[in-house]
C-alpha cells in the first residue's frame, strides 16, 4: 500500500482528484486509517485509475465511467474507443485549423481594402482558349485552394506524357447554390489524351480586367474590388470569371506572382 500522494505521482493525476473519486466512490482507496483519516492505495489499483482517466479524456462523465468499469471493460475495447476518439480529435483539430486559416485569409483582405483603389481596371474584349483542362466543383469558396494546386499538376504531367510543355495556366470559375464549378488547365493546341479534356473558352465581347500581383491568398480582395469597380460602373457580371496565371513560379514564393482577373460583362 502506497500513500495517497505517492499514488496519485504514479497516477500522473492530482491529490484532489483522487479525493473526488472516492467521494463519488469511483476509487475509493484499498485502506483508510481509522484514526487518522489517510488513504492508502494498493498498485493494483492502478489500472482502474487508467481507465478512469482514459475514459474522462474520451470525453465520458463520471457516471458514465464509473457504469462502464463496472461493465468490466476488457484493454481491446478500450482502446478500440481510444483509437476513434483520437480520430475524432484530429478531425476537430483539422476544422479548427481550416477555421483559423480563414479568420487569418479575412484579416489579410481586410488589410488590403485600401490598396484596391490604386488597381486600373480595363474593359476589352477576350479571344476565345483553347485548353488543356480538368474539371472540379467545391461546395465552398475555402475549399478550392486545396483543390486547385493538385488539378494543375495533374493537367501538367498528362500533357507532359504527351510530349507537350504546359503553357499559360488558365482557370474558370462558375459558382451558384450548389458550389463553384473550376474548370482549369493550360493553354494547348494539341489532341485530347488520357488524363484530361480539350475546352475551349468563348472569346468574349466585353470583360473588365485587372492584375492581382503577389500570392493566391489575397486574390479574394482583388476579385472583390473588381466587383464594386464594375458596379460603379453599371455593368453586370456575365458568364463565368477566368483567371490567367501570367507568372506562376516559383512554387515556394508567390510574391510575385503576376494573375489577370478577367470578368465578362454586359450593361
Amino acid at each position: 500500500m502506497v500513500s495517497i500522494g505517492e499514488f496519485a505521482r504514479l497516477g500522473q493525476v492530482t491529490v484532489r482528484m483522487l479525493r473526488h473519486y472516492d467521494r463519488i466512490g469511483l476509487l475509493v482507496p484499498g485502506r483508510v486509517d481509522p484514526s487518522s483519516g489517510y488513504r492508502s492505495y494498493a498498485a493494483a489499483q492502478l489500472a482502474r485509475l487508467h481507465r478512469v482517466v482514459a475514459l474522462k479524456d474520451l470525453g465520458f462523465s463520471l457516471d458514465q465511467v464509473r457504469r462502464i468499469l463496472d461493465d468490466e471493460l476488457t484493454p481491446e475495447e478500450l482502446r478500440g474507443m481510444v483509437r476513434l476518439r483520437r480520430a475524432e480529435l484530429i478531425d476537430e483539430h483539422a476544422r479548427a485549423e481550416q477555421q483559423l486559416a480563414g479568420v487569418e485569409q479575412r484579416l489579410r483582405l481586410i488589410e488590403r481594402e485600401d490598396q484596391m483603389s490604386q488597381v486600373e481596371y480595363v474593359v476589352k474584349s477576350l479571344p476565345g482558349r483553347r485548353i488543356a483542362a480538368r474539371e472540379a466543383t467545391v461546395t465552398s469558396q475555402p475549399e478550392i485552394a486545396a483543390v486547385v494546386e493538385p488539378l494543375f499538376g495533374a493537367v501538367a504531367s498528362a500533357v507532359g506524357a504527351t510530349g507537350g510543355c504546359p503553357q499559360t495556366g488558365v482557370a474558370t470559375y462558375a459558382a451558384d447554390e450548389e458550389g463553384v464549378r473550376i474548370v482549369l488547365g493550360y493553354d494547348y493546341s494539341g489532341e485530347p489524351a488520357p488524363g484530361f479534356d480539350v475546352h475551349t473558352l468563348p472569346a468574349v465581347e466585353q470583360a473588365v480586367c485587372a492584375v492581382h500581383l503577389g500570392a493566391m491568398d489575397t486574390i479574394g480582395a482583388s476579385w472583390q474590388a473588381l466587383f464594386a469597380w464594375v458596379e460603379a460602373q453599371g455593368w453586370t457580371p456575365a458568364g463565368p470569371c477566368r483567371e490567367i496565371y501570367l507568372v506562376a513560379s516559383p512554387d515556394d514564393d508567390q510574391s510575385g506572382w503576376v494573375t489577370e482577373l478577367q470578368q465578362p460583362v454586359a450593361r
